[in-house]
């Protein structure tokens, strides 16, 4: 069980904190367009300015390159901010530095500031020690709260712990508990649920859960990978050809791991990938050559769900199919609605299944939604991530 201090556990009365958040929000027309990631930083903030603290905000925007970008700078995300809190949010153009220095040392406790675009600077994703060090210079403490970046090993998440004490923001704190909860003490029966489009991205969180749940339910396009492994031929479906021999092995494994794999009975297969197209369900065995595998179909919902309603946790990643094209979002969407209406703690792996939760008006009835995806896959993994990795322990 990892166990690492957070801001609950340390006195940051006047201190000059940095704190990595994830403010890597969509925008349009120069407006911040969804502000999830930034009312999930809101908590440690307030807690912070309560307490008496000055708090510095850094976090990426985008992918700028290393370059400063116009269309990417922070002042939308401050904007945003300054709303939610109800309170002035400061601006600067800079990320380290002389001028970030002097308007440290000016604030009073209870301030909040903003920085630039950490992304501007070429030294962020290399973890250069020199930006790291220019970074940490005017600040008491470093907190992490930046759960979605903490799998990079950056100067912002990793380098700055170099020169300056970390510990984890609350919502860092919270990733990591629930998380380890699902490899480490998870309710019995477990039920592990994972889509997505390719299996190369997932192979060793599916074998992670092939080892830990009562049962392992996959769908998606990387669904089709595991078909083909099991002697289908599927049409013209997506899968990864070069992954399909390690499919095979894991449903070897699977015969003799004592977790009961299940894959699609039955798909949604259609000609054209687009809006509206029209589509038959169909078994494996059925869909012909020209057919696209893009969903799954009802009897795999209902089967799903029957296991769903028995488990006691549910843990789920990716998408059951293309479930941004209507109507190919209905396996996701039905899976989805089993979830809500089980009795299991459940708690979803972060990426494109919050958008597809949103969509649906269910966030509310899942009891954790983790703001990672790579992050999220890679815990699950159990990797080391750097920016947990740099944190003190308790």
């Amino acid at each position: 069980m990892i166990s690492k201090k957070s801001i609950e556990d340390v006195e940051v009365e006047g201190k000059k904190i940095l704190m990595r958040s994830d403010f890597n929000v969509p925008l349009e027309s120069g407006r911040v367009r969804d502000d999830t990631r930034i009312k999930a930083a809101v908590p440690t903030i307030q807690s912070l300015i309560n307490r008496g603290a000055r708090v510095v905000l850094a976090s990426h925007l985008g992918r700028p390159g290393g370059e400063p970008k116009p269309e990417l700078k922070m002042n939308p995300v401050a904007d945003r901010l300054a709303l939610i809190l109800g309170r002035p949010v400061h601006k600067i153009d800079s990320v380290a530095g002389p001028e970030v220095n002097k308007k440290v040392v000016e604030m009073q406790e209870g301030e909040v500031l903003i920085l630039e675009n950490l992304r501007f600077e070429k030294g962020e994703e290399k973890n250069d020690p020199q930006f790291a060090r220019l970074l940490a210079e005017p600040f008491d403490l470093f907190v992490n709260d930046a759960f979605g970046t903490a799998h990079r090993a950056h100067a912002s998440t990793a380098g700055v712990a170099s020169f300056l004490p970390a510990v984890a923001g609350l919502l860092m704190k919270k990733e990591i508990e629930e998380l380890s909860r699902c490899l480490n003490d998870p309710a019995r029966p477990l039920t592990a649920i994972i889509g997505g489009a390719k299996v190369s991205g997932k192979i060793n969180v599916i074998r992670r859960f092939l080892d830990l749940a009562d049962n392992l339910l996959l769908g998606g396009g990387m669904a089709n990978t595991f078909l083909v492994a099991d002697g289908f031929t599927l049409g013209d479906s997506f899968y990864e050809e070069e992954m399909v021999e390690e499919a095979a092995d894991l449903l070897d494994e699977s015969e003799e791991s004592g977790c009961c794999l299940l894959l699609p009975v039955d798909l949604a297969v259609t000609k054209e990938l687009k809006t509206g197209s029209s589509f038959k369900n169909l078994s494996p065995e059925e869909v012909e050559e020209g057919g696209k595998a893009v969903d799954i179909g009802p009897e795999t919902v209902a089967l799903f769900g029957d296991i769903i309603a028995d488990a006691a946790m549910i843990v789920w990643n990716g998408p059951m199919g293309v479930f941004e094209v209507p109507p190919f979002d209905s396996g996701t969407a039905g899976v989805a609605a089993a979830i809500a209406g089980s009795e299991a703690y459940s708690v979803v792996g972060g990426g494109d299944l919050v958008a597809a939760l949103e969509g649906l008006g269910l966030t509310e009835k899942i009891n954790f939604i983790s703001t990672g995806g790579g992050a999220t896959l890679e815990f699950w993994e159990g990797k080391e991530l750097p920016g947990i990795a740099v944190l003190q322990d308790k």
